[in-house]
């Protein structure tokens, strides 16, 4: 993975005005961004995957411009192939855990059928050990299962990065760490590209490769 970002990007509310201005540029496999609550992290992320657009600047991942505002290059969402896990995973409640996943590697498709066969997503599911609980929809299952099946949707779609938005905030402790061994492990096996959003300095010491630190919309190390 390589990451070229130079972005600015100013948010504006009736108490404040936020102003955040990065430029950095990476080549490893795994990126923590790193910072406290309201650092600009989550902006960052959002603005790599296409949710939000900044300012100015240009952002490149791996190897095709994604962003840049001399160009008047602006990939959508879509258009960028990377994969977005939310912090609270953002499942969709009336759907299975096999039709959540299903809905990735089905684009088009609003409900997928249950029974729905798919190569891409059975393999997912035998990845996450999700067998057995394909039709249980996600206020069934456990916090763990449910981060799986969040990841699963991701990768189906084999995109060209995995952004993940503080992924072990919402777990317990005993589970967390749980779940970062699984991330490890799982990353190194599908050599995915993954960058990951933390406070926690935990996550950091995990999946630091390289680390960019920013704190109140600027670069510390």
């Amino acid at each position: 993975m390589l990451l070229d970002l130079a972005i600015t990007k100013t948010m504006r509310s009736a108490q404040r005005n936020f102003e955040l201005s990065l430029s950095f540029t990476s080549n490893s496999q795994r990126l923590v961004i790193f910072g406290s609550s309201g650092s600009g992290k989550s902006l960052t992320l959002s603005m790599i995957a296409g949710l939000i657009k900044p300012d100015q600047g240009r952002i490149k991942l791996a190897g095709r411009t994604l962003f840049d505002s001399t160009q008047n290059i602006n990939l959508s969402a879509q258009q960028r192939n990377v994969a977005y896990l939310f912090q609270d995973y953002a499942l969709f409640p009336h759907l299975t855990v096999r039709q959540n996943i299903a809905f990735a590697a089905c684009k088009g498709l609003l409900n997928p059928r249950q029974q729905l066969q798919n190569a891409a997503v059975d393999e997912w599911i035998t990845t996450f050990a999700l067998n057995g609980l394909e039709h249980q929809y996600p206020r069934e299952i456990s916090g763990g299962q449910r981060q799986r099946t969040a990841l699963a949707r991701a990768l189906v779609s084999n995109p060209t990065a995995l952004l993940l938005d503080e992924p072990f905030s919402a777990l317990d402790p005993s589970l967390r760490q749980h779940m970062r061994q699984e991330l490890d492990e799982l990353q190194q096996r599908l050599q995915v590209p993954m960058i990951l959003i933390t406070h926690d300095q935990q996550d950091v010491d995990c999946f630091g490769e390289q680390v960019l630190q920013i704190e109140q919309g600027r670069q510390v190390s």
